[in-house]
C-alpha cells in the first residue's frame, strides 16, 4: 500500500510568526526559527521533515497564507 508524505514550503517573508502552525501539526514538525526576516520576525520551518505526513493543517489555519503543503504517495 502507497504511504503518503508531506513537506512544507513557508514563504520565510510572508510568516509573521503567529505560531498558530505549531498547535495544529499532529507529528510535532514545525518550529520557529531563531532567524528572523525583514520585516523581523520569527518565521516557521520544518525542524523534521521525515514526520511530516502531509495533512495540511498548518497552511489551513496560516493567516497569513505563507505555508504551502505538498503531498507525494511513495511505495513501500
Amino acid at each position: 500500500m502507497a504511504k503518503v508524505i508531506g513537506a512544507i514550503v513557508v514563504d520565510n517573508e510572508r510568516c509573521k510568526g503567529c505560531e498558530v502552525c505549531i498547535p495544529v501539526c499532529g507529528p510535532d514538525v514545525i518550529r520557529m526559527s531563531s532567524e528572523v526576516n525583514l520585516k523581523g520576525y520569527h518565521y516557521a520551518y520544518m525542524e523534521t521533515p521525515q514526520e511530516c505526513t502531509g495533512c495540511t493543517n498548518c497552511g489551513i489555519v496560516c493567516p497569513d497564507g505563507a505555508i504551502t503543503v505538498y503531498r507525494m504517495k511513495v511505495e513501500d
